[in-house]
């Protein structure tokens, strides 16, 4: 096994250890735990089966991190993203009104689009004209939003025909369950505890069940749900692509994909020491891993992949290889037996989450160039755009529409890549679609 290991991952190479890539792994394992429960509660809410897409899921981690762990040999865990998954259910199916089964053939058309750029090499040249200022943005202000949607969700924060906004009752019971939680989840992240998020939600689920205010579930161990009712549904669905409103949709995946995943890479890699003169080793094969680990997800029933911050809790424990990926799979794969827990996952147990995630995301905002306007405004309203409009869509469009100009105002023309001059034209359509068009 020692040697089947080594010749794989290259373990002696590296100055680690199976011991060492293990405990990393479960260390990774535990840190991330909880999107098993959050995401299918979120893609529930646009009127997917939760079971489904649990399996879909746990498969679709699986499948990210084993082509990681074999593919780019790096300690680095890919599985559905948190920011496509809230784009997908808030601003595609509820915001725009497009049934989920449609919008999963948009998922499914961006994963084929995604992976034919990652062979072009095309998402570097993309990643590479984007202003390093708009990537920390657009992670900032999709980190603001699915803040909102767990203070929202958590009723900590409510409809005021006032003022548009409220804070939330502090009457309803299942109100303070969500009270409990933050504490809970900020006292374990300030004492730097692995798997404090994960640990956060199994004491606000006890404390609910010790109160009544979560029903007690029949089971706790089962086989996997079935994936009947989600999976091939984005290939079904492809003749909904000849509505212009889905090519909208695309795009938008498309940038939240190519962003989620290039700056957290490249922050783990530098992270485990693996980068060599400023380089990544084995980038094209990485960023291959993460497409083909997104359209194994469409095709399944759940949204494209990410690569997961929490992977630096591992890191942390000495995980610098491929193998520290392998174990977290399997961890994922013996974690679908669990299933039944998700009745006890409510709302009120992942708002939390959401709100210290968001936080999390948000603290991209220090590195922004603030005392250069033209770069700053743009940048901030890309991050109000997000949670204001209920939209990421639009935070993104309204930055990437405004920075070309504010820079040639500003006299740095020069500055400005030509490829972000075409994606201002890009938005420009973008807008027109999600709006003009649904009127006419």
């Amino acid at each position: 096994m020692n040697n089947i290991m080594e010749r794989w991952f290259h373990l002696s190479e590296n100055n680690t250890s199976i011991k060492r890539e293990t405990i990393a792994g479960l260390t990774t394992f535990v840190s991330m735990a909880y999107i098993l429960f959050v995401i299918p509660t979120i893609l529930g809410e646009a009127g997917m089966d939760k079971g489904a897409a649990f399996t879909a899921t746990a498969l679709s981690a699986i499948l990210g991190c084993g082509l990681m762990a074999f593919l780019a040999n790096y300690p680095v865990a890919v599985a559905p993203g948190l920011g496509d998954n809230a784009f997908f259910t808030y601003s595609v199916v509820l915001a725009m009104g497009i049934p989920w089964q449609k919008a999963m053939a948009g998922v499914f058309v961006a994963s084929v689009i995604f992976t034919l750029l990652s062979c072009m090499k095309v998402r570097e040249i993309v990643i590479d004209a984007i202003p390093y200022d708009l990537k920390l943005a657009m992670a900032a202000g999709i980190g603001i939003f699915i803040a909102f949607v767990g203070l929202k969700g958590g009723g900590l924060v409510v409809a005021n025909k006032s003022s548009l906004l409220g804070i939330g009752s502090f009457t309803v019971p299942t109100t303070w369950l969500t009270i409990f939680g933050i504490f809970v989840v900020v006292i374990l992240m300030a004492r730097q505890v692995p798997g404090s998020i994960f640990y956060g939600i199994v004491a606000t689920t006890l404390l609910g069940l010790a109160t009544g205010l979560i029903k007690m579930p029949t089971h706790i161990v089962a086989l996997a749900p079935s994936m009947k009712s989600t999976f091939a549904v984005g290939i079904k669905e492809l003749p909904a692509m000849t509505d212009p409103q889905m090519w909208a949709v695309v795009l938008v995946l498309l940038l939240v994909a190519f962003f989620d995943t290039a700056g957290t890479l490249i922050g783990l890699v530098q992270q485990a020491g693996l980068a060599k003169n400023g380089k990544m080793p084995r980038l094209g094969r990485a960023l291959m891993a993460d497409s083909l680990s997104m359209l194994g997800g469409a095709i399944m029933g759940t949204t494209p992949s990410a690569t997961y911050v929490e992977s630096s809790a591992g890191i942390a424990m000495g995980g610098k290889t491929g193998l520290t990926s392998l174990v977290t799979a399997i961890l994922f794969g013996l974690s679908m037996f669990f299933s039944p827990l998700l009745t006890v996952v409510t709302s009120q147990v992942t708002a939390p989450v959401l709100i210290v995630v968001g936080s999390l995301m948000a603290s991209s905002l220090r590195e922004i160039q603030w005392d250069h306007f033209e770069i700053a405004f743009p940048a901030f309203v890309t991050i109000i755009g997000m949670p204001l409009t209920y939209n990421i869509s639009y935070g993104i469009a309204f930055g990437f529409l405004i920075y070309p100009v504010a820079m040639t105002a500003a006299g740095r023309r020069k500055e400005v890549n030509g490829v972000m001059w075409i994606l201002l034209a890009v938005f420009i359509i973008l807008l027109y679609v999600l709006n003009v068009l649904p009127s006419n």
